[in-house]
């Protein structure tokens, strides 16, 4: 079985934002050499995460604002007692998870039509990374 690890770094430019990782993803998978196998991408950081989805503007449009419906940033959040102020990304980081698991077929990433996968920023404007581990043969 052959492994490979790399990392994806993110220092965004916003609070919020959705980066399409796709082709980086790819790339590892290609550079692993497996066929048959698995990648795991993982957000390592607490008020970030992994999804997949289309990779359609209006829909990316929609999904922060549902986030930030169900988690909007205020000034009360238990959380910022500690003197923190991003409880709202801690609870957004948690509707959209942390990490997928993306099987490999054939060497390439087996999606559904029009599936992408996403790293979504909660809490940007500082150095963050997400995990890529490719497992396989």
């Amino acid at each position: 079985m052959k492994f490979l690890t790399e990392y994806l770094w993110f220092n965004t430019k916003n609070h919020r934002e959705y980066i399409n990782i796709t082709n980086d993803v790819e790339k590892a998978v290609r550079k692993s050499g497996i066929k048959e196998g698995m990648v795991l991408v993982s957000a390592m950081h607490i008020t970030a995460g992994v999804y997949i989805n289309d990779a359609e503007n209006g829909l990316i449009a929609d999904i922060d604002e549902w986030l930030e419906k169900l988690a909007p940033f205020k000034e009360n959040y238990r959380h910022h007692q500690t003197g923190e102020d991003n409880g709202d990304s801690h609870l957004k980081s948690i509707l959209v998870h942390h990490e997928v698991v993306v099987p490999v077929t054939e060497g390439k990433l087996d999606f559904g039509t029009w599936q992408q996968i996403y790293y979504a920023e909660f809490d940007g404007k500082r150095k963050k990374r997400v995990i890529l581990k490719v497992m396989g043969e």
